[in-house]
């Protein structure tokens, strides 16, 4: 699968009604760190079909920021039936960011 582009418009059905874990990455297109873990976010998307993985633009969407208190990014938060069950923050590698799943 594809990277979700995120935003408050899709954010209920693509990730709080996933029937699948999504793995929801904050970043900003300024952010150097973000643009590090970027590719592997990718990576991850076209590899497991098992779970979700969705993008969200801090700057376009700060609804989204706000209601999950991202004050640092890249974040990487996992949500599994409508919850958040794992966060990190600051670039991690593709193992590290696989383990959160």
């Amino acid at each position: 699968m594809s990277v979700i582009k995120v935003s408050k418009e899709n954010f209920q059905n693509e990730v709080l009604d996933s029937d699948k874990p999504v793995l929801l990455d904050f970043y900003a297109d300024w952010c150097g760190p973000c643009r590090m873990i970027g590719p592997i976010v990718s990576e991850i998307a076209e590899e497991r079909n098992d779970i979700v993985v969705g993008k969200i633009n801090v700057d376009e969407q700060p609804e989204l920021a706000a209601q999950f208190s991202v004050m640092s990014i890249p974040m990487l938060t996992v949500i599994q039936d409508g919850k958040v069950v794992n966060k990190a923050i600051g670039a991690r590698s593709k193992e590290q960011i696989l383990s959160m799943l």
